[in-house]
């Protein structure tokens, strides 16, 4: 009865059945990692984000090589702050908005120098690509919170004098007349003395976990639901089959002149009824 499986049309469709159901699997994964992404990330932002500040002295490794799983960890420093060593970072999007991040070398008491990114300003009005006011930091001697951020790559593409491309560290250090510790900086939580103007303080990180999830489930889904599919057009096919040969069969015994076996009526191929059923059909649920 199944036969025609084997044929090469229905090969050619288990194929593509099995292409289509491996690139669902493989998207379905896709998804859950990113899933596992995201689900570190909100548990980074959970832990750090708000714990006790620690004292410089016992992370600062982490300013030159940063744990991932340290990123977000409030750090308390105490220092100043370069304001001739300042640049705007271009190409940075808040809420929607296009503008730029302030970040500011900041030289602690102890000797060694940091990046302090003390927050958000929008584009300015007055001069193309420049933002219109840069609020200057407090001067003189600053206790300092920030949280920690992994350095950026290096983008190919320039800036203006006064801007960078990206929070690269290793190419910002080549601009300033003393070393910058490299592998992380610090994302501004607050300054004491505090000054007004300041720069737009940035946004607690989302800890929604998405729709990763769902997504994931609805691939694989979609893979069992292509495999479902083909068998039930191979069933389909198979019955079909089996009407046109029991109307073979009965066409041969008609023309021996014999009497075909009474058989129970077959399921139609076409499910759709005829406009003589339809008729019946109504005047039926009318009493005629």
């Amino acid at each position: 009865m199944y036969r025609f499986l084997f044929s090469s049309k229905w090969l050619g469709y288990f194929v593509l059945a099995v292409i289509f159901a491996t690139a669902c699997v493989f998207l379905g994964r896709w998804q859950m990692d990113r899933r596992a992404e995201t689900l570190a990330e909100i548990n980074r932002v959970v832990s750090n984000y708000s714990a006790t500040p620690i004292p410089y002295s016992e992370i600062k490794g982490q300013f030159d090589t940063l744990d991932p799983e340290r990123e977000w960890t409030q750090v308390e420093l105490r220092g100043s702050y370069d304001l001739d060593g300042q640049r705007v970072v271009r190409n940075r999007p808040l809420n929607g908005q296009p503008g730029y991040d302030v970040v500011v070398p900041f030289r602690l008491t102890t000797g060694e120098a940091v990046v302090i990114d003390r927050g958000w300003l929008p584009i300015g009005n007055n001069t193309p690509g420049r933002p219109d006011v840069i609020p200057a930091p407090p001067t003189g001697e600053v206790t300092v919170v920030a949280r920690l951020k992994p350095a950026e790559p290096k983008l190919d593409r320039g800036a203006v004098d006064g801007q960078l491309a990206s929070i690269d560290l290793a190419s910002f250090a080549g601009e300033l007349p003393y070393p910058i510790a490299t592998g992380a900086y610090g994302q501004l939580a607050s300054e004491n003395p505090s000054v007004q103007p300041m720069p737009t303080p940035f946004p607690k990180p989302a800890t929604e976990e998405g729709t990763h999830l769902s997504y994931s489930l609805q691939w694989f889904a979609f893979g069992v639901l292509m495999f479902i599919g083909f068998g039930y057009a191979a069933r389909q096919q198979a019955r079909n089959a089996a009407i046109d040969a029991e109307e073979e069969e009965d066409e041969q015994i008609l023309a021996a002149g014999g009497t075909p076996p009474k058989r129970a009526p077959a399921p139609r191929k076409n499910k759709r009824p005829t406009s003589e059923e339809e008729e019946d059909a109504i005047l039926d649920a009318q009493g005629y």
